[in-house]
């Protein structure tokens, strides 16, 4: 290798040759070889030169808005090809490109049992990776966290030795960075995103870990900043969230009593205030220990994993209730809820947890379905993810649409 020079290499994307400047590369015709590694033909011919001089460049513009077309989970992959792609992928452009044009795709985040990485799956689920680790301390690591996607955006909540802390992922540059906190630190909140913005209400204050709230906040992702909202009608911990109808949804948990919530209640942003539902949590059983309500919305439409009898359930507004489309096939049951990830996957549901056809299987299971609350059946489809072998208890779980 000694003595030889380098050829450079043209860069090849999706049908499109991407040439920094006009240049001579050299090209040789190799002959077949010996044992010894020798030519032994002497007719061998001469290095020529390739004129690629008449090549027709492409503007920058261009080639983002060509990048931007690729799918999310092959952007990793520009990082490799040269200094400019790799700046451009790690300044945000492409995604905001990607906005512009309508263009998402999913990625789930989770963090399971025995795992101190979080693990992230770029639709569509064929392979996966391991987030770098939260510089944090013992007491953050092993307590317990609150999680949701806003943007861009991952963030996780806990609590470190000095007290609450908020972490975030900027999936775009690949990297956890502190803050920035809540307004009114907390935890068993509920929360809820509509793209760059997500939404908290509710829960216990992270300072005494005594107090139920009625507050809530919006943090935008794209200023990082959070906001006060109007405190909801009740207070209320251990409840859960979704958006739903251009609206922010509140259900379920116990109030200041440690009592349990039948009813709901949705913040406007229209009117920029709060709106109580009546007995919109009565046909699901209530047990002191279970999680907070595992909520899903699919198409406007509100569904929940009941955890004391495994059973997919949808809202019907018209007569506020729940119909029931059937059994899941992860056991949400087994220890009331916990453990289990129930989310929205764009027109889709997803569940994951462990496996209902066996109490011993401890291996991670994936299901999505498109819902329809028409129907009387749900069917369940599962997705192969032999690329990551996790506990089956789920301790957190986000989905992130950019």
């Amino acid at each position: 290798m000694t003595g030889k020079k380098a050829l450079p290499v043209s860069t090849v994307v999706s049908g499109f040759c991407f040439s920094q400047s006009a240049q001579k590369m050299r090209v040789v015709e190799l002959s077949p070889s010996g044992g010894n590694g020798s030519s032994t033909n002497e007719d061998e011919p001469l290095p020529q030169d390739a004129d690629y001089s008449n090549v027709r460049s492409i503007s920058d513009e261009l080639e983002t808005s060509i990048l931007a077309r690729f799918p999310r989970s092959q952007h990793w992959k520009l990082c490799f090809l040269n200094k400019r792609f790799l700046a451009l992928a790690r300044s945000g452009e492409i995604y905001k490109i990607r906005k512009e044009l309508g263009l998402k795709e999913p990625s789930v985040f989770m963090l399971a049992s025995g795992e101190s990485n979080w693990w992230g799956m770029e639709w569509p689920f064929m392979s996966s990776r391991k987030l770098p680790p939260i510089e944090s301390d013992y007491n953050f690591e092993y307590g317990d966290k609150e999680s949701f996607c806003a943007g861009s955006h991952l963030l996780v909540f806990g609590k470190e030795i000095e007290g609450a802390v908020t972490w975030r992922f900027d999936s775009t540059n690949n990297e956890w960075l502190k803050g920035p906190s809540m307004i009114n630190p907390r935890c068993l909140f509920a929360s809820a995103t509509s793209g760059a913005v997500a939404f908290v209400a509710g829960g216990l204050d992270a300072t005494a870990y005594t107090q139920a709230l009625d507050s809530a906040e919006m943090y935008n992702s794209e200023r990082q900043c959070w906001k006060p909202l109007p405190r909801m009608n009740k207070r209320r911990k251990s409840c859960s969230g979704c958006f739903m109808d251009n609206k922010f949804y509140v259900l379920g948990g116990q109030d200041e009593h440690s009592r349990n919530l039948t009813c709901g209640e949705f913040f406007d942003g229209k009117t920029n205030s709060w709106n109580l539902i009546p007995d919109m949590w009565k046909d699901i059983p209530l047990f002191g220990s279970g999680s907070p309500p595992l909520l899903a919305v699919v198409n406007n439409e509100l569904y929940t994993l009941d955890a004391s009898s495994n059973e997919l359930k949808v809202y019907m507004k018209g007569s506020n209730s729940w119909k029931t489309l059937g059994v899941a096939p992860v056991r949400a049951d087994a220890r009331g809820g916990w453990g289990v990830a129930f989310k929205s996957l764009g027109d889709e549901l997803l569940v994951i947890g462990a496996p209902s056809v066996s109490q011993t299987e401890r291996a991670l299971c994936m299901y999505t379905g498109s819902p329809d609350p028409a129907d009387d059946k749900f069917r369940w489809r599962q997705i192969g993810c032999s690329s990551i072998q996790l506990n089956h208890f789920i301790r957190n779980c986000a989905v992130m649409w950019t």
